[in-house]
């Protein structure tokens, strides 16, 4: 049923689909009023770390458990216009499983358990991504025998549960390249072989380097480089060939890392008939940025240095930074604004702010502006207007 209410809305229209990083309760709710207004198809797509199951102790989005995000997003989805989809579901992609060192096969166990929870609670897509080993660096046919035990597992689950999901499978993390052709083919004839053999669908996505990555609040990939690159083609005749092996073996493309790409980047997307794209930092960024503004805006100044002061000392924006970067405190902060929003601290600290601007709806403030963020990738992947 899933796979056809994707395969009937994509037929209607040349279109991107778009999958929304879950990075704050207000950036739900913008992708849920957003699919349900245009009519349109958006995934919500949740890392271990934004949303887990009650075992490993939820996530940092509103401390949702996995059940009880399901819960919320599918009660509001009037029309069901958006699918819950696991994003980066594998060993070692908690960051509880990394700190606490577990071997290969307590990982493994370990995200057969949030799988089993995603699908009991409703999850629609299951991303299966084993490319993170904190023991050693897997060649390709480690990374696909493991990809093999959790796909079978988790088709064993659905099953157990009379549910059909779909699967996407990647097998490395983004490098900010294009992905070399040869090695997407071995992957994709070796797991369609795999399938066949064990009478299991065929992944519906697959995860592919197109020259995108994400660092601080830019795209740094190859994507819209308008410098060629050495050894590598341009976007614009590699991602095609990336596309017509997808087609070849039936399986659609998905872009992660498609944060701060231009207007024109994203317009070429359909053009390119890339399947659809991730975006995630980026809409938190925009929910930041946008409750930094109003506090300054609103002569808020001790409100909003306390508020860049937690997401500062949180040190969440660690992982994004460039090796020589310029940023000052102010744009570490904004960087790492959402992952502090359900602190008590960050809680308390919002409340107060809208008591004190009693004419102005503060949450409603930031679903808009998250709201506009999302909906520019909407508008260039053609997900909006009339079919």
């Amino acid at each position: 049923m899933i796979r056809r209410k994707l395969l009937a809305f994509t037929a209607k229209r040349r279109c991107t689909l778009l999958g929304v990083g879950p990075m704050s309760l207000n950036c739900v709710n913008a992708a849920i009023e957003l699919a349900n207004e245009h009519d349109s198809l958006i995934m919500l797509v949740a890392s271990r770390r934004q949303i887990d199951s009650d075992d490993f102790g939820g996530g940092y989005v509103n401390h949702w458990s996995t059940d009880r995000y399901a819960e919320y997003v599918i009660g509001r989805d009037k029309k069901g216009r958006v699918l819950l989809a696991r994003d980066h579901g594998g060993p070692w992609q908690n960051d509880k499983e990394r700190k606490a060192g577990l071997s290969l096969r307590q990982a493994m166990d370990s995200a057969k358990k949030s799988f089993k929870t995603d699908i009991e609670s409703g999850f629609d897509m299951i991303h299966i991504d084993p490319s993170i080993d904190i023991h050693g660096d897997p060649n390709v046919d480690e990374v696909l025998q493991r990809i093999y035990e959790l796909y079978e597992y988790c088709w064993s689950v659905a099953r157990q549960n009379q549910r059909r999901i779909l699967f996407e499978i990647g097998t490395e993390e983004q490098s900010g390249a294009t992905h070399h052709i040869d090695y997407l083919a071995y992957v994709l004839n070796e797991v369609k072989i795999f399938c066949e053999k064990n009478k299991l669908p065929n992944p519906t996505f697959v995860v592919s380097q197109t020259g995108t990555r994400v660092m601080e609040t830019r795209n740094v990939g190859s994507f819209e480089s308008p410098v060629r690159l050495p050894y590598e083609l341009p976007a614009g005749i590699q991602v095609p060939r990336i596309v017509d092996l997808c087609d070849q073996h039936g399986v659609w493309l998905k872009e992660h890392n498609a944060d701060y790409l231009s207007d024109e980047a994203l317009s070429w997307h359909p053009k390119l008939g890339i399947h659809a794209a991730n975006v995630a930092p980026e809409f938190g960024v925009a929910e930041t940025k946008a409750f930094v503004q109003l506090m300054r805006q609103q002569g808020l100044h001790e409100e909003c240095d306390a508020f860049l002061d937690l997401a500062l000392r949180s040190r969440k924006w660690e992982k994004w930074m460039m090796s020589q970067t310029d940023a000052d405190d102010t744009r570490r902060a904004i960087i790492a604004g959402h992952y502090v929003f359900s602190d008590p601290v960050c809680i308390e600290l919002k409340h107060k702010v809208q008591s004190r601007l009693p004419h102005i709806q503060v949450d409603d403030f930031l679903k808009d502006a998250v709201k506009e963020s999302i909906y520019r990738y909407m508008k260039f992947f053609h997900l909006t207007g009339p079919l």
